[in-house]
């Protein structure tokens, strides 16, 4: 099992305010269209919790992505 961090790009459903937000801070969000993407260095665990709490908001859960490569290093310019 690789617990090393990686980045990851995670979409959701809407908007999200900042008081949501505020439950992500190791996360990057912008807006995109009609979704929010979260974009972030994470390892297993944090991925895990990132997770959890997205399911204990009832936020729409559109896309988890691992960038690797040029994707994880240009990730700012995926929007």
């Amino acid at each position: 099992m690789d617990l090393a961090p990686a980045h990851y790009k995670i979409r959701i459903k809407g908007h999200l305010g900042p008081t949501v937000l505020s439950a992500f801070p190791a996360m990057e969000a912008r807006r995109r269209g009609a979704q929010t993407v979260l974009t972030g260095l994470l390892d297993q665990p944090a991925l895990y919790g990132v997770l959890a709490e997205i399911e204990a908001l009832g936020l729409d859960l559109l896309e988890v992505r691992q960038l690797t490569g040029e994707s994880a290093r240009d990730h700012r310019h995926d929007y």
